[in-house]
């Protein structure tokens, strides 16, 4: 058994194993002759063979190739790129939806166990429709220019004839049959008013994107505040985001508080929460994008109670000195320990955290308990239906 144990796994190998649980990042653990293996396209229970995709040190990666014994949760995925070495992006579409919702909760409530050492309960609430909400998309095109998207873990564009996520206002199929510019990152996005940009830039990380359809800037509209929105500024990608995440955040301010909106982009919650605040309110927004606080400043240049501050948040911190609310939504590494410290030295009297990646939410509440806030409560959101993503908001109050 030992010389078994040590024996390394081949690319290409295949081995019947037991699925055991889902895994932070969209894959599944099974074990082999003591070894880990990250597999995707499986289920929780089901009895598979596994195709290994590639080895390391202390653990291998796999895809399911054959199902022995199937989950009552398995079903037929809706795209007929979503399987074993084709498009790496919808990576749940072979498990019901009511499923999905529960396995997302288990990686929050395992990441809080294990990254912050808190045990808690969440319930991801659904959001919509499965299908047909991205409303930003970033593709990519082969040697041939055909549009697709890349295969899990690997630079090899999948070509496409459609993609069921995307909103129907992207017609995408269209877009499918054009030839683009070879070995390109297309990124398309449609607005609230149903307009329709088309970016391209060279596959290489880095490269700016050039517009190539559409408008510079697009609008999108927030509790009857008109936001423009350049291309190369964040906007969220469901077409449901904005007020789900307004309806969380919005019950924790009061008339005149001082509003803290970290990584604040172009204004989204602050759109939603200067009607909050009132007159007698302050809402600062610190972003790192000069595209997005160019925008900012647009949207709110009638608003002298809105103050926009662009630089990275860690060295922007220090010039506030005073708050009463903080919210952010930090990229997905998440806030970390040094603005964790500079916020909780503000002595808010809530934080309000969205977080897309529940891995960073936890080491991040795990630094706030550790600087005297406390979770209170948790919300998480299927905004990311048929992908193993999920957006959470958390809020926290002082110790004492």
């Amino acid at each position: 058994m030992d010389a078994e144990r040590s024996k390394p796994f081949a690319v290409g190998e295949r081995h019947t194993v037991t699925v055991e649980k889902v895994a932070h990042g969209g894959h599944f653990i099974a074990r082999h002759l003591g070894h880990v293996i990250f597999l995707r396209h499986g289920i929780p229970g089901e009895v598979v063979e596994v195709e290994i995709t590639s080895t390391g040190s202390s653990f291998v990666r796999g895809d399911v190739v054959q199902v022995i014994s199937a989950s009552p949760d398995r079903v037929e995925a809706p795209c007929k790129y979503s399987k074993p070495g084709g498009c790496g992006g919808c990576d749940f579409q072979h498990i019901s939806i009511s499923r999905q919702r529960q396995l997302k909760g288990n990686v929050i409530v395992e990441q809080f166990a294990r990254l912050a050492k808190m045990e808690i309960a969440v319930e991801v609430e659904e959001v919509g429709t499965p299908l047909h909400w991205r409303t930003r998309i970033s593709s990519a095109t082969d040697n041939e220019g055909q549009l697709g998207f890349y295969a899990s873990r690997t630079h090899s564009v999948v070509p496409v004839e459609d993609c069921l996520i995307a909103s129907s206002a992207v017609k995408f199929p269209e877009l499918a049959k054009r030839r683009w510019p070879v070995r390109s990152r297309v990124e398309i996005s449609v607005s609230g008013e149903g307009s329709r940009t088309i970016a391209i830039a060279d596959a290489g990380r880095g490269s700016k994107p050039r517009l190539t359809e559409g408008q510079l800037l697009s609008f999108e509209e927030i509790n009857s505040h008109k936001l423009q929105v350049s291309q190369s500024s964040f906007w969220q990608s469901h077409e449901l985001a904005p007020q789900v995440l307004i309806s969380a955040i919005t019950p924790h301010v009061r008339e005149g508080d001082r509003v803290l909106d970290l990584y604040g982009g172009v204004g989204l919650f602050a759109a939603a929460l200067i009607d909050c605040v009132g007159v007698k309110g302050r809402i600062d927004i610190i972003e790192s994008s000069s595209s997005a606080t160019a925008d900012a400043r647009k949207n709110f240049s009638d608003f002298s109670n809105v103050n926009i501050h662009t630089g990275d948040v860690v060295h922007l911190l220090p010039r506030i000195s005073a708050c009463d609310v903080i919210v952010l939504d930090p990229p997905r590494e998440g806030a970390g320990k040094s603005v964790i410290a500079q916020m909780s030295g503000l002595h808010p009297r809530s934080i309000v955290y969205v977080a897309c990646d529940p891995a960073a939410l936890a080491r991040d509440s795990a630094y706030l308990l550790e600087a005297g806030y406390a979770l209170t409560s948790l919300r998480a959101f299927d905004l990311f239906p048929m992908t193993h993503h999920v957006e959470c908001v958390a809020l926290f109050s002082p110790l004492n």
